[in-house]
């Protein structure tokens, strides 16, 4: 599932405090995020639409629930930039954000043991 660069800032509000109706959305947008009333309707209507959130009418009122978890919503951003910047290979990306910006000593070291953990686990499961 993409989302775009405002779909993001709504799911963001959604997964920090749900359920919530679209006022309780406005509410928890980021400083400088003036939408109207009506703009958050139309982008809660196409996130419910891609499937990412559940409405629920109270009433008149809706209420908006998050049917996409951020780690897996984050993963799939992750996913779809890694097969279009680096043709689906991790390798290449991990060298390229090593080059970026240098790991510290510590930084290195804790990624060694993470390394060195997932080839364990892979190991013991074959």
């Amino acid at each position: 599932m993409k989302l775009t660069k405002a779909e993001w800032q709504i799911m963001n509000a959604l997964w920090e405090k749900h359920p919530a109706t679209a006022r309780q959305v406005m509410e928890q947008l980021p400083a400088g995020v003036h939408w109207a009333y009506t703009t958050i309707k139309t982008m809660l209507t196409r996130l419910v639409e891609k499937e990412a959130v559940s409405e629920a009418k109270q009433g008149n009122t809706s209420v908006y629930d998050p049917l996409v978890s951020q780690r897996k919503a984050r993963l799939s951003a992750f996913r779809s930039l890694v097969d279009q910047a680096f043709d689906g290979a991790m390798g290449p990306l991990v060298h390229f954000l090593a080059e970026e910006e240098p790991l510290t000593p510590k930084q290195k070291k804790e990624l060694a043991a993470l390394l060195q953990d997932e080839t364990t686990r892979k190991g013991e499961s074959k």
